[in-house]
């Protein structure tokens, strides 16, 4: 009997991660191919045809500027995944390589690290912080990212410290030391593939929060420049329009929300997947009677 690979037997004990799944695949598939699917340029405007509501020529209505909000909506998810994925990789690298370091050195070096520059950053209210910075730098798609990269390594490393401080004294360590490995062999070859999995877990969960983060400071004004589109923009420009106009809310809030939704979902799949307890029992669950 061929044995299931550990994909499929996720997606068919998981229903969270199934959902989760297809919804992020789903907005990939909409940012990639926005160009060809949008049905007008998003940053084309039509006086005359401002604020319509959705309509067979227009699915989602206009705004303000007779822009078609379909179009801006769907440019918008590309700019959400693009600071999403930009902001993981960043963080998640820094936030590794200074987290590992310091957990494997130790001493001097990792008080210095963790006391005084993760709790640093951690003692703050993360999206206060990515105001402060975005401020600070000016608005701008390369300094949005560069904001929230600066903001949100030092989850990565505390996570990535305790992990290679936890596995840096076992067995298979110690044999690699005596037998003449070197530093960097041993956290490139054994120590890095053992902090994987929990990353992977917060690196999923962080792109909602930098999706959210995103939109929060284009909505501030802080994010992307004009006439790029940005769900967070979208609505901003849509606060005078709340009433006479709420589809201008509607879509761009329902974009944010499927996107942070979608994350959340497949990180704690992906977090119960990962954990051999609760593997071990979604498995024995999906077993037939």
């Amino acid at each position: 009997m061929k044995q299931e690979s550990p994909f499929r037997q996720f997606l068919r004990t998981s229903g969270m991660g199934r959902w989760g799944l297809a919804v992020t695949l789903l907005l990939i598939l909409l940012a990639v191919f926005a160009p060809w699917i949008a049905p007008a340029n998003p940053s084309a405007q039509s006086l005359a045809d401002r604020l319509l509501s959705p309509n067979a020529h227009h699915w989602m209505g206009t705004d303000e500027l007779g822009r078609d909000v379909l179009s801006r909506a769907l440019y918008g998810a590309r700019v959400s995944l693009l600071v999403g994925i930009s902001v993981v990789l960043g963080a998640g690298i820094v936030g590794l390589t200074i987290g590992s370091l310091s957990g494997y050195f130790g001493g001097a070096f990792d008080r210095f690290i963790n006391i005084v520059l993760i709790n640093s950053f951690l003692s703050f209210p993360g999206i206060l912080l990515a105001i402060a910075f975005a401020a600070f730098l000016g608005p701008g798609l390369d300094k949005v990212i560069l904001a929230l990269v600066i903001t949100g390594w030092a989850g990565y490393a505390r996570l990535a410290r305790a992990q290679v401080m936890k596995v840096r004294e076992m067995e298979f360590i110690l044999a690699a030391r005596s037998l003449g490995a070197s530093h960097a062999r041993i956290l490139l070859r054994h120590l890095l593939p053992n902090t994987l999995q929990p990353v992977l877990i917060q690196a999923t969960i962080g792109m909602a929060g930098a999706i959210l983060a995103e939109s929060t400071l284009s909505f501030l004004g802080l994010g992307v420049v004009a006439p790029t589109p940005s769900w967070g923009a979208m609505l901003n420009d849509a606060r005078n329009h709340l009433f006479d106009a709420p589809h201008l809310v509607v879509f761009p809030a329902l974009g944010i929300m499927a996107a942070v939704l979608a994350f959340n979902l497949l990180g704690d799949a992906l977090r119960d997947w990962l954990d051999p307890r609760t593997r071990a029992f979604l498995t024995t669950m999906d077993l037939p009677r």
